[in-house]
């Protein structure tokens, strides 16, 4: 309670006192990792790529049909997963992939 009252909540319902430094907070930030994911319809030819920081969650959702890009082409299998350090590379790794030489890689992968 008291940390409450001299500190505040972060988005992540964790309560931080004002005597947690700088380089503490920072640390706890630096811990969420991205991953940049392709899958594959098992029914059509289609991969699709995309990136997250909870990869069984966002598996279940294109599988479930939540995301209408993906909902026609549903069930979709794991192809290639890699796990970056920042939002930003994983956008960097995500537009590599969804391009020329990054699509060619995956669709290499996906051939006996």
């Amino acid at each position: 309670m008291a940390s409450r009252l001299c500190g505040f909540k972060s988005r992540f319902g964790y309560s931080f006192s004002k005597r947690h430094s700088i380089y503490s907070l920072s640390l706890f930030i630096l811990i969420i990792m991205y991953i940049v994911y392709a899958i594959k319809s098992q029914s059509r030819n289609y991969i699709y790529v995309g990136m997250t920081s909870n990869l069984e969650e966002r598996l279940h959702r294109h599988n479930a049909g939540y995301e209408r890009t993906t909902k026609p082409y549903r069930p979709f299998t794991l192809i290639y997963q890699e796990e970056v350090d920042t939002r930003m590379e994983a956008r960097k790794r995500e537009k590599y992939f969804k391009r020329g030489i990054g699509k060619d890689f995956l669709k290499k992968l996906i051939q006996p």
